[in-house]
């Protein structure tokens, strides 16, 4: 929605109340958009943050795997000599 700065002296509220439910309210001064209303997003608190981190840590952790072990992984390439093949 655009809409005028002047005709928006008016309405604000309204205007801040379609904002809140996700519409996009453009002011416009001279048919030039100048400003946009939009909703802020709620800051979690440091619970809500510490449970999404957890539960993230245990999604990878179940998703992990041990890979080969490092320790002999270019063996393959030598002889028992350590020489390449």
């Amino acid at each position: 929605m655009r809409i005028s700065v002047s005709d928006a002296k008016g309405q604000l509220t309204e205007l801040v109340r379609r904002s809140e439910q996700g519409d996009e309210v453009v002011l416009t001064r001279h048919g030039q958009p100048v400003a946009r209303l939009v909703p802020i997003k709620a800051v979690l608190d440091r619970a809500a943050r510490r449970k999404i981190l957890d539960e993230l840590r245990a999604s990878g952790a179940a998703k992990a795997s041990r890979g080969p072990s490092a320790a002999r992984s270019q063996d393959f390439l030598y002889d028992r000599y350590g020489l390449p093949k």
